[in-house]
C-alpha cells in the first residue's frame, strides 16, 4: 500500500472537514464497496481452480477413486471430497 500525501490529492474544502476528524494521522480510505472483486478474478486464479474442481468432480463421476484423485492434483483426500461435495450441492 502507498502513501499518499491528501494535500496532492483533495480539494482544500475536504482536507479541512478530513482534518477535523483526524489530524496528522494516517488514514486509510477502503475501496468502494462497487470497487471490489472476489479474491481470483482479477488474475483468472478463481476460473483455473473452478476449471479444475470441474474436471475432478467429472472424473470422480466417471469412476476414478478419490485416492488416485488426490495424488494425481496433489490434494488431500479431504479436499477432493469437499470438491466433489460441492460440486453436487452447485449442481442440484
Amino acid at each position: 500500500m502507498n502513501y499518499i500525501n491528501a494535500q496532492e490529492v483533495l480539494p482544500e474544502e475536504l482536507l479541512h472537514v478530513i482534518q477535523q476528524y483526524v489530524h496528522g494521522s494516517y488514514l486509510y480510505i477502503p475501496i468502494r464497496p462497487d470497487g471490489k472483486r472476489r479474491w481470483g478474478e482479477r488474475t483468472g486464479s478463481r476460473q483455473l481452480l473452478q476449471e479444475r474442481n470441474d474436471v475432478i468432480a467429472q472424473a470422480y463421476a466417471n469412476g476414478a477413486a478419490i485416492p488416485w484423485l488426490a495424488q494425481h492434483y496433489f490434494l488431500s483426500e479431504h479436499s477432493i471430497r469437499r470438491i466433489i461435495r460441492e460440486h453436487k450441492r452447485v449442481q442440484l
